[in-house]
């Protein structure tokens, strides 16, 4: 091996953008196949960063594996072993981990570079047991398995870090205390087990859609992980009518992805998208999904919300759009999953059915929605019904508390233009 490595000279350096994409398709794997090894998630996930660093100091120079999954698989399972060696609290405890290591037998061919969709399913279950917190099965599962920041997963759920720090170790220390096993759970355990993993995989989806901060609208990476875990999930329980609703919204919304930025990354909102550049198969297997999520019984939120999707993606414009059937689906999503959120989405769509002062009147009565105090969308849309109701100097006002807690630099923008528009028009 050595004479090849002469023989074939130096390396080429490998671009770090390279490097990171691999990290991006194999760290939820890695992390969920250490777990179900190591039976620790909070070792699981050092020793992964820990893998992942390692890589950071050879692959750049020395190129990225053949099987880069081999790679990080070995290097993590030796660096568990040395931490377990060095670390008194876990000493007493790696001749258990060595045996079940055993147990368990070798790592297999799909550990070192395959696919690995069951394990992950097996982290994401365990991560929505119900013996968690709502909030905290979503937020160590954006954590461990999307690899977002906790100031990210903070964002996306509308509470400080330090809120959210908490609430991830708080859910690290259940698991480990109540010895939640590391398993997909049986059929009569799922009706009860599925909701929240869906709620979790939409979470994903919504940060890589509408990203929570930083210079881009979109995190495409998070959104198309969010659809491939999805996917799994469908093949795995096709009978699974809110699986199937919840594949049809984020195909119905991601198909609008190329049309949401401009050249310069700048927002476009819907009215003003080149539909041409919507994915039409993509739209063309949502709406497929979508009469399989609303046939064979009551419909679920998330075949509601993909109904909804398909609408405004099968209307030519904005004006040919049939808001009255919008409207009306919005009214079964909000008796079926009532929500301040969905509530905003209805004023919006009452005011693009029955004019702006109905649905300003919708929005005043949320104004005291705990909820909605901090999410910038919400002074974005009573700023646009005030502006088109001419009310300009009202609407300034609004856009400035909307510019003050919007995330990312294009929503920031976007409502600056709207902003220097308003201003220039004056009372």
């Amino acid at each position: 091996m050595g004479e090849q490595a002469a023989a074939a000279g130096t390396p080429a350096e490998v671009p770090v953008a390279s490097v990171e994409a691999v990290f991006r398709e194999e760290r939820g794997r890695l992390l969920a196949a250490l777990v179900r090894r190591f039976g620790d998630l909070d070792l699981a996930e050092e020793v992964t960063s820990d893998a992942i660093e390692a890589a950071l100091a050879h692959w750049p120079a020395e190129g990225v594996p053949p099987k880069p999954g081999a790679w990080l698989m070995t290097t993590a399972r030796r660096k568990a072993v040395d931490r377990l060696r060095r670390d008194q609290v876990y000493a007493a405890r790696l001749a258990v981990l060595q045996v079940e290591a055993e147990r368990a037998g070798p790592v297999s061919a799909a550990e070192l570079g395959g696919d690995l969709p069951d394990e992950r399913l097996q982290l994401f279950f365990t991560c929505a047991h119900p013996a968690l917190a709502a909030e905290d099965r979503a937020a160590l599962t954006l954590r461990c398995l999307a690899g977002l920041t906790t100031p990210e997963v903070a964002r996306a759920f509308l509470v400080p870090p330090e809120t959210m720090a908490k609430r991830i170790t708080r859910a690290k220390k259940k698991i480990r205390e109540a010895r939640i096993p590391f398993r997909v759970p049986g059929a009569d355990e799922l009706p009860e087990r599925l909701p929240g993993v869906l709620q979790v995989i939409y979470s994903i989806f919504t940060e890589g859609y509408a990203a929570s901060s930083g210079p881009h609208l979109q995190r495409l990476d998070l959104a198309e992980e969010a659809i491939r875990l999805v996917r799994i999930l469908r093949r795995l329980l096709p009978v699974e009518r809110e699986v199937a609703g919840l594949l049809g919204l984020m195909l119905l919304v991601h198909a609008r992805r190329d049309a949401r930025t401009g050249p310069d990354g700048e927002l476009v909102l819907i009215e003003e998208q080149d539909r041409g550049r919507w994915d039409g198969p993509m739209i063309e297997e949502g709406c497929g999904l979508v009469s399989v999520a609303l046939t064979g019984g009551p419909p679920g939120p998330y075949g509601v919300q993909a109904a909804i999707a398909a609408l405004h993606d099968e209307a030519a414009t904005l004006a040919t759009t049939d808001w009255p059937q919008i409207v009306a689906l919005y009214e079964v999503l909000l008796a079926i999953a009532p929500s301040p959120v969905i509530a905003l989405n209805r004023a919006a769509a009452v005011a693009m059915r029955d004019g702006p002062q109905a649905g300003l009147a919708l929005l005043d009565e949320l104004a005291d929605e705990p909820l909605l105090r901090g999410y910038h969308p919400y002074p974005a849309a009573r700023a646009d019904l005030l502006h088109r109701l001419g009310r300009h100097t009202e609407a300034a006002s609004v856009y400035r508390e909307a510019l003050n807690l919007a995330g990312t630099e294009p929503e920031r923008a976007l409502l600056r233009r709207r902003l220097d528009m308003i201003e220039q028009l004056g009372s």
